[in-house]
Order: C-alpha cells, then sequence, then structure tokens
C-alpha cells in the first residue's frame, strides 16, 4: 500500500513564526509537518506523511481574504497530495475563518478532498460547515490531544476515498444533508416508538433534528435623539489602565462597566485595550478609536444627541462562547433600561 501524502494549513502562531505580531505573515509552505502536524504524522504512522504546510497570517488572510486563498492554492499546485488538512483552529475565529475558506478553495480549484478542524461556534464552521468536512473540537489548543487522533483518523478515510458515514458517527458538524438508508423498521413504527418513548420520558433520538433560529426582534428607531441618552458599549477590550476587572484576553466570562463622566476624550495614558484577538496598536495610540468617546461628546455638545450616558460597558469578544455573549447582552440591557438610556451604540474592533 502507498504511504498516503498530505498537505497541511496552519496559522502563523502554530506555525512558529510569531503571534499577533506576526499575524501579517504572508503565504509560506514548508516541505514538511510543522507544529500540530508533527503530531498528525505520528498518528500517520506508516499510512501517510505530510509534504507540505502553508503557513499564513490571520490578519494577512483576514484583510486579503480571496488574494491569500489563491496564492495559497497556487503554492499547492505542485504538490501531489491526496487530501488537505486546515487547523485545528478551535475557537479563533479568524483562523477558522481562514480554515474554512483554504478548504473550500483546495476542493473547488484542484479537486482534492479536504477537511478543518474547529469549535462548532467558530464563525468559520458556521459560514463553511455546508461546503466542507468541518470536525470538532473543544475550545481551546488544551484539546489538541483529542482533536488530533479526529483529524488523522477522518483524514485517512478521505484520502483512501473510504464512504464517509454520518455526522454523528464521524464526528464531523452536520451539512444539511438528507440520504436513504435501509431500516429494519419502517417510519411509522419508528414514529410510534420515538411517540411512547417521549410519553414514558424515555430517551430517543429523532431522525429529523429541526434548525434553532435565535431571532430578535429590532428595537423601534428612537425617536427625538436630540433628548435621548445614548451609550456607548464594546467588545473591543477597552478599560481603564489596569485592567481593574481582569476582563480576559480571549474567551472571557466578564465584563465591565466604567465612568465616563467629565471625560472628552480617552487618552492613552489612562485607558488600554486588552482584547487578544486583534493587533492593539492603534487602539494604544488613541482608545476612541474603538469607543469613540470624543466623538460622542462632540454630538452632545452639536444637539444631535441629548446626553451620553455617564457609563460605558466593554467585554472582549476574541472567542468568547456565544452563552457567555448573550448573558453580557441582557445584564447590560437590563441595566440600560434600569438607567433610563433610550439607545446604544455597539463597537467592535
Amino acid at each position: 500500500m502507498k504511504k498516503l501524502k498530505f498537505a497541511h494549513y496552519i496559522n502563523q502562531f502554530y506555525g512558529q513564526i510569531g503571534g499577533e505580531d506576526k499575524g501579517d505573515q504572508p503565504p509560506v509552505v514548508h516541505e514538511k509537518a510543522v507544529g500540530p502536524g508533527s503530531g498528525l504524522e505520528k498518528l500517520f504512522g506508516e499510512e501517510g506523511e505530510i509534504i507540505a504546510t502553508v503557513i499564513c497570517g490571520d490578519t494577512y488572510f483576514a484583510e486579503n481574504p480571496e488574494k491569500a486563498a489563491e496564492e495559497i492554492t497556487d503554492i499547492l499546485k505542485k504538490y501531489d497530495f491526496d487530501c488537505f488538512i486546515a487547523g485545528p483552529a478551535f475557537n479563533a475565529g479568524r483562523y477558522g475563518m481562514a480554515c474554512g475558506a483554504i478548504c473550500r478553495a483546495v476542493q473547488e480549484r484542484l479537486g482534492a478532498p479536504a477537511v478543518a478542524s474547529m469549535y462548532t461556534e467558530n464563525p468559520g464552521a458556521e459560514i463553511y460547515a455546508k461546503d466542507i468536512y468541518v470536525l470538532e473540537t473543544g475550545k481551546s489548543a488544551a484539546a489538541m490531544k483529542d482533536a488530533l487522533p479526529a483529524i488523522a483518523e477522518f483524514a485517512l478515510k478521505l484520502a483512501r476515498g473510504v464512504e464517509i458515514g454520518f455526522p454523528e458517527d464521524e464526528g464531523y458538524i452536520p451539512q444539511g444533508r438528507r440520504v436513504n438508508v435501509f431500516a429494519d423498521k419502517t417510519g411509522a413504527v419508528r414514529g410510534v416508538d420515538m411517540l411512547l418513548s417521549k410519553l414514558k420520558g424515555e430517551s430517543f433520538t429523532t431522525e429529523l433534528p429541526m434548525p434553532v433560529f435565535d431571532r430578535v426582534t429590532p428595537a423601534p428607531a428612537v425617536k427625538n435623539l436630540a433628548r435621548a441618552k445614548i451609550a456607548l458599549v464594546t467588545s473591543g477590550g477597552v478599560v481603564p489602565r489596569g485592567n481593574p476587572d481582569r476582563i480576559e484576553a480571549a474567551n472571557a466570562t466578564k465584563y465591565g462597566k466604567y465612568s465616563i463622566e467629565g471625560i472628552d476624550d480617552l487618552v492613552t495614558d489612562e485607558y488600554i485595550t486588552v482584547h487578544g484577538g486583534y493587533d492593539p496598536v492603534y487602539v494604544l495610540e488613541d482608545p476612541d478609536r474603538v469607543l469613540p468617546v470624543d466623538v460622542m461628546r462632540l454630538l452632545e455638545k452639536e444637539g444631535v444627541i441629548g446626553k451620553l450616558f455617564e457609563y460605558f460597558y466593554s467585554t472582549v469578544g476574541n472567542t468568547t462562547a456565544v452563552s457567555s455573549a448573550k448573558r453580557f447582552g441582557e445584564e447590560i440591557g437590563r441595566d440600560l433600561l434600569a438607567n433610563g438610556v433610550d439607545g446604544a451604540i455597539l463597537t467592535s474592533t
């Protein structure tokens, strides 16, 4: 049996080039396993090897998605590989988006099977899971020991051309596809069995899971901005210097509420960003770039708005769980209403 060949994509961090300061790294290739690829290659054993590792900075890809995807597929054209692997990206949003986009590009442009690996709440999973195989992982690199064996097993199947089974058996995120299968019982009998199990309080698995949509009714427009009290809320991580609430740089579990009463401008000596998912240089130069207190004060003086609320709310959106973000929003919303705020401006990165 011939040794299967794999190509692998990782970002600048796992490619051992650097952290956020190297996020603008253009695509480069190493003709060997790098970073987590070394672990994959050990798991392949005598069955497979990584012949090319493409490394690209998260910032570079996020700012040039089409160009970066084209550059990477052009690099890969010279290699004869049986399967393409991207990640694992865990819950790193930009990394996940890049993994998904490159896998899709490899499938479409090079005709090679591809698989990515990331956390289910990663935006890359939400956007690309219907087009490519996305294996589920934990939130962070702490789940690497579980992620790599799953990737290796799945990638070997893809490379061999083995038929891929159902998501619940293979570990990939459901793609919304329906296939015909043979069963021992008719649909009517299976349906009655499920109904009886439900009535008895017993566990059962539906054969037709329904999608869950979180719908939010838009609030009505502010009737009179000139008399309205407006608040600032941000997921950009702007906090007073010292980070008094110890908000995490990633996967935030808390938010902060800080006074801006009497403040017309956020100055560098007093405010910073603790966000770990983007280059903070420009925000550290001028925190108003993410939390525009200076502009809001100007609008207040010009009578465009009635008043800027004397507090702002801040957290970090970088890999923060949806459940945490939902809790933050509900708690902040209740506090805004209790303080008579008429509207809020949400700023990101």
